[in-house]
Protein backbone atom coordinates (compact mmCIF):
# COMPACT_ATOMS: atom_id res chain seq x y z
CA UNK A 1 0.00 0.00 0.00
CA UNK A 2 1.53 3.26 -0.94
CA UNK A 3 1.99 5.63 1.57
CA UNK A 4 0.46 9.09 -0.57
CA UNK A 5 3.09 11.32 1.66
CA UNK A 6 1.67 14.65 1.65
CA UNK A 7 4.67 16.74 0.36
CA UNK A 8 7.25 17.44 -1.94
CA UNK A 9 10.61 16.11 0.16
CA UNK A 10 12.27 19.69 -2.24
CA UNK A 11 10.41 22.81 -1.63
CA UNK A 12 7.41 21.28 0.60
CA UNK A 13 4.42 21.54 -1.49
CA UNK A 14 1.30 20.56 -0.20
CA UNK A 15 0.56 16.83 -2.50
CA UNK A 16 -2.97 16.26 -1.04
CA UNK A 17 -3.87 11.97 -1.85
CA UNK A 18 -5.73 13.31 -4.97
CA UNK A 19 -2.77 15.33 -6.60
CA UNK A 20 -2.02 14.65 -10.59
CA UNK A 21 1.09 16.74 -9.77
CA UNK A 22 2.84 14.27 -7.32
CA UNK A 23 5.74 12.10 -8.33
CA UNK A 24 7.40 8.90 -6.64
CA UNK A 25 9.69 6.50 -7.31
CA UNK A 26 9.50 3.02 -6.27
CA UNK A 27 10.65 3.80 -2.55
CA UNK A 28 7.93 6.55 -2.36
CA UNK A 29 10.35 9.47 -2.17
CA UNK A 30 7.85 11.75 -3.32
CA UNK A 31 7.89 15.48 -5.15
CA UNK A 32 6.33 17.75 -6.79
CA UNK A 33 6.23 17.33 -10.54
CA UNK A 34 7.69 21.07 -11.09
CA UNK A 35 10.97 19.50 -8.89
CA UNK A 36 10.74 15.88 -10.42
CA UNK A 37 10.67 17.44 -13.56
CA UNK A 38 12.81 20.58 -13.75
CA UNK A 39 15.01 20.13 -10.62
CA UNK A 40 15.55 16.32 -10.67
CA UNK A 41 14.92 15.50 -14.49
CA UNK A 42 12.69 12.52 -13.69
CA UNK A 43 15.19 10.39 -11.73
CA UNK A 44 14.82 10.78 -7.57
CA UNK A 45 17.92 11.77 -5.48
CA UNK A 46 17.57 9.07 -3.07
CA UNK A 47 17.77 6.26 -5.11
CA UNK A 48 18.43 6.88 -8.53
CA UNK A 49 15.42 5.77 -9.69
CA UNK A 50 12.94 6.88 -11.95
CA UNK A 51 10.03 9.25 -10.86
CA UNK A 52 6.61 8.43 -12.09
CA UNK A 53 3.13 9.68 -12.23
CA UNK A 54 1.73 8.99 -8.29
CA UNK A 55 -1.44 7.09 -8.42
CA UNK A 56 -4.74 8.94 -7.50
CA UNK A 57 -6.39 6.34 -4.38
CA UNK A 58 -10.15 6.44 -4.79
CA UNK A 59 -11.73 8.52 -2.42
CA UNK A 60 -13.63 5.89 -1.25
CA UNK A 61 -10.61 3.94 -0.11
CA UNK A 62 -9.12 7.31 1.84
CA UNK A 63 -11.18 6.18 4.46
CA UNK A 64 -9.88 3.02 5.48
CA UNK A 65 -6.42 3.50 3.85
CA UNK A 66 -5.69 7.19 4.71
CA UNK A 67 -2.68 9.00 3.43
CA UNK A 68 0.43 9.47 5.46
CA UNK A 69 0.63 12.42 7.38
CA UNK A 70 4.47 12.06 8.03
CA UNK A 71 6.02 14.69 6.19
CA UNK A 72 9.73 14.41 4.81
CA UNK A 73 11.48 16.89 3.79
CA UNK A 74 15.87 17.50 2.63
CA UNK A 75 17.14 20.48 5.01
CA UNK A 76 19.84 21.19 2.23
CA UNK A 77 16.57 21.01 -0.55
CA UNK A 78 17.45 19.35 -3.94
CA UNK A 79 20.30 20.03 -6.01
CA UNK A 80 19.33 20.88 -9.87
CA UNK A 81 20.30 18.56 -12.35
CA UNK A 82 23.69 18.90 -14.02
CA UNK A 83 23.92 19.99 -17.03
CA UNK A 84 24.95 17.60 -20.20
Amino acid sequence: MLELRPNCECCDKDLPPDSSEAAICTFECTFCADCAADVLGGVCPNCGGELVRRPVRPAAKLAKYPASTKRVLKAEGCRPIKAA
